[in-house]
């Protein structure tokens, strides 16, 4: 039942999108509020948390403000947009998995990796590469390719080594890949068009997974002192084993696992092109054209691997069962688009405004760039989602009342979602590493602490760049 329901909430949004009418408005905002209500009893306890949180907090501005009953209706629904994101974006994943590309990966890495820092440099950047596609479906893809390999050489913590690489490489695309919902989110937020803001902060990620491999370079130089004879004897071990699995895997001479892996290139060029090309042309929110593009896009690649009825098969099977896991993000999204409707309907927001632009009048512009990106680091620590926390944040602030480009408003929020995904123990990120490789979150998230401190510094004297830039 409750499927059904997110399923009829995702539906009334698409079509909202196609017909404006108050009818569909209103079964929009009726659904979302069924779907929070039939929520309550499945989410998790912390969830529920900060939904009850959200939900009171807004019926308490909303009856201090004066609002009717239709006030509170129509003040669900908003988030839905960021909803049918997160429901569809993983449908990308079936080329990939139909295509079995994993198999390309491994044997390109048995192919030309010598030692432990090439092995991190290209655990990294496959890690990166993927994510640009497939968000966290690279988590696993990354690690159950690569993995065998580290056993290979003198590595002290293996599981360390391989959470660091991949999680650090995963989490740089996030500042600009359009199948990441948090791209979808700021840019939506701010205003800022998709065109203008990809030439500044994708080569800024090239230089967050630069600065990465520096780092893990160092690391390396300091670990990997032994004797040269068993450093001999390691390498003659991976080339036997390499030699082994080159052999098997030259038992398919018709395949070239260099010329497959830029098929996945090529998906990622074509499919920021059509974006750039229909945002061009079109008047259409960048999340819901991202939304709309998804189901065709993924089945057009499927239909040139030769796997169009699997592909059928494994889309029905992802609406069977992926919605249903979304209840948490249901409800605890739909609680905070509530929270965010009845701060602007409250007139709250102008009240923020007029705090934190006291705040920049005493601290200056320069110094609130500085505090700004730690807000949703602060606030992954407690739990929220880095979506929810920059809805929250971009909603609460007009950067032109502030004095603050809505550009570099928006290199400060998708800048700081990347230690907010590595040291969040609460979010996805870190949950489906933990799962991968058996260890505490927080753990996982204290690996990534030296990383996300200069990563930090980075990003704040970009922003200080930036400022003074646009």
């Amino acid at each position: 039942m409750i499927r059904y329901l997110f399923l009829s909430a995702i539906f009334l949004y698409i079509l909202s999108n196609f017909v404006s009418s108050p009818f569909i408005g209103t079964l929009l905002s009726i659904a979302s509020l069924l779907a929070v209500v039939s929520s309550i009893v499945f989410v998790k306890r912390i969830v529920l948390a900060f939904g009850v949180v959200f939900l009171g907090i807004g019926s308490v501005m909303l009856i201090g403000s004066g609002a009717g009953a239709a006030d509170f209706l129509y003040s669900f629904g908003p988030m839905l947009n960021l909803l049918t994101l997160f429901a569809l974006i993983p449908i990308l994943s079936l080329p990939i998995k139909l295509g079995n590309y994993a198999k390309d990966v491994t044997a390109v890495i048995h192919k030309k990796i010598h030692n432990s820092g090439q092995l991190y440099m290209v655990s990294s950047g496959i890690s990166y590469f993927l994510s640009s596609f497939m968000n966290l479906a690279a988590l696993p893809m990354t690690y159950y390719s690569i993995r065998p390999s580290a056993d290979s050489f003198e590595i002290k913590n293996k599981e360390r080594f391989m959470s660091r690489s991949i999680t650090h490489g995963f989490a740089m695309p996030t500042l600009w890949t359009p199948v990441t919902p948090i791209v979808g989110v700021v840019i939506e937020m701010t205003g800022v068009n998709y065109s203008s803001m990809l030439p500044i902060l994708v080569p800024f990620s090239i230089l967050g997974l630069l600065l990465d491999w520096s780092m893990a370079h160092l690391v390396s130089r300091r670990s990997e002192q032994m004797p040269k004879g068993k450093k001999k004897q390691q390498e003659t071990g991976m080339k036997k084993k390499t030699a082994e699995e080159i052999s098997a895997a030259e038992e398919q001479p018709e395949r070239s696992p260099f010329r497959r892996l830029f098929h996945i290139l090529a998906a990622i060029i074509i499919l920021n092109i059509v974006i750039l090309i229909i945002e061009q042309f079109f008047d259409l929110s960048f999340i819901f054209l991202i939304s709309l593009l998804v189901i065709p896009f993924s089945f057009t690649w499927t239909l040139l691997l030769g796997k169009g009825v699997d592909y059928v098969s494994g889309l029905k099977n992802h609406f069977q069962t992926h919605v249903l896991k979304m209840k948490d993000q249901f409800f605890l999204f739909l609680s905070a688009g509530f929270f965010i409707s009845a701060i602007n309907v409250s007139g709250a927001d102008q009240t923020i405004n007029h705090w934190i632009s006291a705040l920049i009048d005493v601290t200056g512009v320069q110094v609130f760039l500085v505090i700004l990106p730690m807000v949703p680091v602060a606030l992954a620590f407690i739990g929220l989602h880095p979506a929810v926390a920059f809805v929250l944040i971009v909603e609460a602030l007009n950067p032109e009342v502030l004095g603050i480009s809505p550009l570099v408003m928006t290199i400060a929020m998708l800048g700081s979602a990347v230690p907010s995904f590595l040291m969040g123990p609460y979010n996805a990120t870190i949950g489906v590493m933990s799962n991968i490789i058996d260890k505490n979150p927080f753990k996982i998230s204290n690996w990534n602490f030296t990383f996300c401190s200069m990563y930090m510094v980075l990003l704040i004297l970009f922003l200080q760049a930036a400022q003074f830039t646009f």
